[in-house]
């Protein structure tokens, strides 16, 4: 079929359809997971997309540079302290936010859901009929799952925050702080599994390879430099430096055997952002997550293999929903994040952080490619993202009935304390 209308029925069933569901359904369903919902219904039910050209390959292309500026920008949000809303009247009571006991907190809540998806999978999961993939049964692809299970999905738990309540933004913000050391441990984890899988494959490191660690180290340098320059810059100047940043990271980590997608991630997260909000470069990455990631996703979802799309399949979904709901909300338990909330704040705080969104399908994809996730683990996985989202709203409303908000005196709480 012809580039256009391929493209077009691409575009139409992946973009234009979601957005309208989602004016119909608005607060039901996240705007964000349409387009995998219904990529994975129509590989369930067999559509002949094909005949219409779907996917077409510049969709492909359009898709995934989307989802490279979704990375980009969530690296950008990485080096970024989320923002406090202020209302009217008597002003809402903000946690003290201690870097130190944060960044234990994450540790725990990331630490314990791997440890516990890793173990299921490695005597569980993998012994199920058609759950290992081809590399066969090993402690390599165990971690895959468990680096799934374990993630928390930065970019749409912005989002919901911002649509919760005055009075519950501040365990939102809580729970963003938190997610941050969370989604940087992703893209580490997510390079450090393609190493693994690529040590003994046969690549050879050569000018090329030398090449990237050189750029690589460019960056940092360059990053360290430009934020220690804080007087303003030009846009232009800006816009080219983060294109230039971008650009080398992604062609970095592709040279070194790791997905673009990792050296996007770090190519954001390394730039200066005082620099960056001069531009409002975040819209650039809503513009790739709302126009033209929708198609990578939709993509991802056609790639899940309709025959297992099954009760199997979402049983082992269902399985891994409650243990990773368990072990991060029990861990967030176990060390809170903040000691000015209460046991049921603190649940609440873990219900937004189980929210995997599109970081966990992301992973999922790569790590399917890598060939570390078979068919059955990748649609378990890509349904457990799914479910996790649709219910971290409903969740943490029914943590949070029948709270009365707490409100400060004449003073707000101090955002930062002694670590």
């Amino acid at each position: 079929m012809d580039s256009f209308p391929s493209i077009f029925f691409d575009a139409l069933i992946f973009i234009a359809l979601p957005w309208a569901i989602w004016r119909v359904i608005r607060g039901i369903v996240p705007l964000a997971v349409l387009p995998i919902l219904l990529g994975m219904i129509f590989s369930a039910l067999h559509l002949p997309l094909a005949e219409l050209g779907v996917p077409s390959p510049l969709g492909n292309q359009l898709g995934f540079i989307g989802v490279i500026l979704l990375a980009f920008t969530a690296g950008l949000e990485m080096r970024q302290s989320p923002e406090r809303e202020q209302t009217g009247g008597t002003p809402i009571r903000y946690a003290t936010i201690r870097p130190l006991r944060i960044a234990m907190s994450a540790a725990l809540a990331l630490a314990v859901p791997f440890a516990v998806g890793t173990l299921a999978s490695r005597y569980y999961f993998l012994d199920l009929p058609r759950w290992a993939p081809a590399l066969g049964k090993s402690w390599l692809t165990s971690a895959a799952i468990g680096l799934c299970i374990a993630v928390s999905a930065l970019p749409v738990l912005v989002a919901l925050v911002r649509e919760l309540k005055p009075e519950q933004k501040p365990l939102g913000l809580v729970a963003l702080n938190v997610a941050l050391i969370d989604d940087a441990a992703l893209w580490i984890g997510l390079a450090a599994l393609q190493i693994a899988a690529n040590v003994g494959t046969g690549m050879h490191w050569h000018y090329a390879q030398m090449a990237a660690l050189a750029a690589v180290a460019l960056l940092s340098i360059a990053g360290w430099a430009t934020n220690r320059y804080t007087k303003p810059v030009h846009p232009a100047l800006a816009w080219g430096i983060a294109a230039l940043f971008l650009a080398v990271g992604a062609w970095a980590s592709a040279k070194l055997g790791i997905h673009e997608l990792i050296g996007a991630y770090v190519a954001g997260a390394l730039l200066p952002p005082h620099w960056m909000r001069r531009i409002h470069i975040e819209r650039v990455g809503r513009f790739g997550l709302m126009v033209l990631a929708p198609l990578f996703f939709g993509h991802s979802g056609l790639s899940v293999n309709g025959s297992v799309l099954g009760w199997d399949s979402t049983l082992g979904a269902a399985v891994l929903l409650v243990l990773s709901t368990v072990s991060k909300m029990g861990a967030i338990a176990v060390l809170p994040p903040a000691s000015e909330y209460g046991r049921r704040e603190t649940l609440a705080i873990g219900a937004l952080l189980q929210c995997k969104g599109l970081m966990e399908i992301v992973a999922a994809t790569l790590l399917h490619a890598q060939g570390l996730l078979s068919e059955y683990a990748y649609a378990a996985l890509v349904t457990l993202a799914v479910a996790s989202t649709l219910l971290t709203g409903p969740v943490f409303q029914f943590i949070l009935r029948g709270r009365r908000p707490k409100r400060s005196g004449p003073h707000l709480a101090a955002t930062r304390g002694p670590q």
